[in-house]
């Protein structure tokens, strides 16, 4: 009976383990070792849309897939590296690149926390001079309420 298990066990993880080999691997074939060379780098400076974190090379999702053979059929069609960045960036945005150019965009992304930053802090400063006492406060009370203020002092140094 533990034989039988251990058996089963030991099929099972065998199974288990040799399923990455069944894994795809992309067969490429280039013209040259610097259209080859070119490929590696494109890939290796371009992000996943998907990932966001990998770069096209790295990742297996779908769309990285499709962005590698893309690459690879403009090397083909003789386009040259900025050709293929391009066509990426206007496929997919700026985010598909490492270094995205500075736009207005960017320029309000790395501002916005800095200005709100600012204005909570000026919008404080004002709030706490609202509520400190000034002179004019203390010296605008009446008459009757110096009288009551007075009251009320002496009766606090009685207790």
């Amino acid at each position: 009976m533990f034989r039988q298990i251990s058996t089963l066990i030991f099929c099972s993880l065998l199974l288990w383990v040799s399923n990455t080999t069944f894994a795809a691997i992309e067969a490429l074939h280039f013209r040259s070792n610097a259209e080859e060379q070119t490929y590696h780098e494109l890939t290796q400076e371009l992000r996943c849309p998907q990932c966001q974190n990998n770069n096209i090379a790295d990742s297996n999702a779908l769309v990285a897939t499709d962005m590698r053979a893309k690459v690879l059929e403009l090397l083909q069609q003789g386009k040259t590296k900025t050709e293929i960045v391009d066509y990426m960036v206007a496929r997919y945005g700026n985010f598909v690149t490492y270094d995205p150019p500075v736009t207005a965009g960017t320029i309000i992304l790395w501002l916005a926390p800095l200005a709100l930053l600012l204005i909570g802090v000026m919008m404080s400063l004002r709030r706490r001079k609202a509520l400190l006492p000034t002179e004019q406060t203390t010296a605008e009370l009446t008459a009757e309420q110096q009288t009551r203020l007075q009251q009320l002092l002496e009766k606090g140094k009685e207790q």
